[in-house]
C-alpha cells in the first residue's frame, strides 16, 4: 500500500455477505423443521413461519437507513493511494467473522422447530431476504448518484463488520467502475 492510502471495502458487498447464508441456513432449518410435528403443529407453525419472514425481511430491510443515508451523503473521494479490496475478500472477512453467530443463529432455528416447526428457519430466511433488500437499496442510491460507496477497512475490523457502525467515521466515493462488484454488491457481469 502506498504511503497515506487505506485499504477500502464496498458497503454494498458487506452488506450482501450475510444475505446467502442466512437465507440458505434459513431454509435448510426450515425443511428440517418441517419434519418434525412440534409442539404447535406444522400448520401452525408454518404459518406463524410465513409471518415472521415477512416482518423479518421488512424490519432487517428498511431498518437503520437514516445513518447509512447520513453516511452517503457525506462521502468524500477516494484518495489516489486507497487500495480498493475485492469483492470475494470482503464476502469472506465477513463471512469468517460472522461464521459463530452463522452457526448459533442455525442451531437456536433448529432448536425452536420443537415448538414451532419451520418458524424459526422462516425467521433466518426473512433476515437474509432483508439483508437483500437493504443492498438493492444501496445499489439504488449509487446508480443515482452515479457512484460507488466505500468503507475503511481498519474501521470495520473495530466495528464488528457493520459498515454503518458507530465506530465508522465516514464513506469514501468512486466512479461506477471501480471494483470488481456492480452496483448493490453483485457480480459484474
Amino acid at each position: 500500500m502506498r504511503r497515506g492510502g487505506q485499504g477500502l471495502a464496498r458497503v454494498a458487498v458487506l452488506v450482501r455477505a450475510g444475505a446467502a447464508p442466512l437465507w440458505w441456513l434459513g431454509v435448510l432449518a426450515a425443511g428440517i423443521g418441517v419434519l418434525v410435528p412440534g409442539l404447535t403443529g406444522r400448520r401452525i407453525g408454518l404459518l406463524a413461519g410465513a409471518a415472521l419472514f415477512l416482518i423479518a425481511a421488512a424490519a432487517v430491510g428498511f431498518s437503520r437507513g437514516g445513518r447509512g443515508a447520513r453516511l452517503a451523503d457525506e462521502a468524500v473521494r477516494a484518495a489516489r493511494g486507497d487500495v480498493l479490496q475485492d469483492r470475494a475478500v470482503s464476502v469472506r472477512a465477513w463471512r469468517r467473522g460472522h461464521r459463530w453467530w452463522l452457526v448459533l443463529a442455525f442451531v437456536v432455528a433448529l432448536a425452536s422447530s420443537l415448538a414451532a416447526p419451520a418458524a424459526g428457519g422462516l425467521l433466518l430466511a426473512g433476515c437474509g431476504a432483508g439483508l437483500r433488500l437493504r443492498a438493492a437499496g444501496i445499489g439504488r442510491r449509487e446508480r443515482a448518484a452515479d457512484r460507488l460507496l466505500w468503507v475503511r477497512v481498519d474501521w470495520l475490523a473495530k466495528g464488528a463488520g457493520r459498515p454503518a457502525g458507530p465506530l465508522v467515521k465516514g464513506w469514501r466515493t468512486t466512479g461506477v467502475a471501480a471494483g470488481d462488484a456492480a452496483p448493490g454488491g453483485a457480480r459484474r457481469r
